[in-house]
């Protein structure tokens, strides 16, 4: 089992960065991987990025793509998300989860995930 905890979200204007955090509890991390998704009110929880557990493969979201990234450090149980060029449209609560890989799904599919931290908000303002 892991906890995940989020962080470093805030407010920023349009084109600034941001960098996330999601910071885990448990020796089993590094078996995980570990998903990004993002919720808007009235909106579903939408894929953002995922990264195996090696840290080796990444993948991300259409919307992304180019500007965020995804990096993992399995010593300090921790992964990042790195947002730059912000748009407005990346106003959001951003979620960290975690899935064991050796289950069936597919790492873009919410359903998926085992574990989910508490969320952490971004805002962008024009």
């Amino acid at each position: 089992q892991v906890q995940l905890v989020e962080s470093g979200g805030g407010l920023v204007q349009a084109g600034g960065s941001l960098r996330l955090s999601c910071v885990a509890s448990g020796r089993t991390f590094s078996t995980y991987n570990i998903g990004w998704f993002r919720q808007s009110p009235g909106t579903d929880r939408n894929f953002v990025a995922v990264i195996d557990r090696s840290g080796s493969s990444t993948s991300y979201s259409d919307s992304v793509k180019g500007r965020f990234t995804i990096s993992r450090d399995n010593v300090k149980n921790t992964v990042h998300l790195q947002m730059n060029i912000l748009k407005p449209e990346d106003t959001a609560i951003y979620y960290c989860a975690a899935r064991d890989p050796v289950l069936e799904g597919r790492d873009s599919a919410f359903a998926a995930y085992d574990y989910w931290g508490q969320g952490t908000q971004v805002t962008v303002s024009s």
